[in-house]
């Protein structure tokens, strides 16, 4: 296992997107499964640089496991800021128009369409959220 820990502000995004992106390279990933993690990725951690500490700032731990049986990669993202489920948020109703659904959720519900497995536990006061994708 991996892991990167880095100051969560929306500025070290790509920092982040980086590390992730070398290890899914040793996964011979599909482009198109590659850039589902990378939606994913970029909404989790800028939703705890945007959110879990505000107004003040802390970090943030970035963890990636490869597995070979099956051949999965397995995300997971460690804060000790407020806790907060996003998977406890409804999933928006997209046969309403934008103007008619209410605020936020819509990148939540696309890491869950795109990852294969999404969990949260709040332990140790800390907040885990994990992505799963095989391939």
């Amino acid at each position: 296992m991996r892991e990167l820990k880095i100051a969560a502000l929306n500025e070290n995004l790509p920092e982040v997107l980086k590390f992730i992106g070398e290890n899914l390279e040793q996964t011979g990933c599909k482009p198109a499964d590659s850039t589902r993690i990378e939606v994913a990725v970029e909404e989790i951690f800028s939703n705890i640089a945007n959110y879990a500490y505000n107004p003040e700032t802390g970090s943030a731990k970035v963890s990636v496991e490869l597995s070979d049986d099956p051949v999965k990669v397995i995300i997971s993202f460690t804060d000790n800021g407020k806790p907060y489920n996003p998977l406890a948020k409804e999933d928006p109703n997209l046969k309403l128009s934008l103007s008619e659904r209410d605020r936020g959720g819509l990148g939540i519900f696309m890491t869950k369409k795109f990852m294969d497995k999404v969990s949260y536990e709040y332990k140790d006061g800390m907040n885990i959220l994990t992505i799963e994708k095989l391939f």
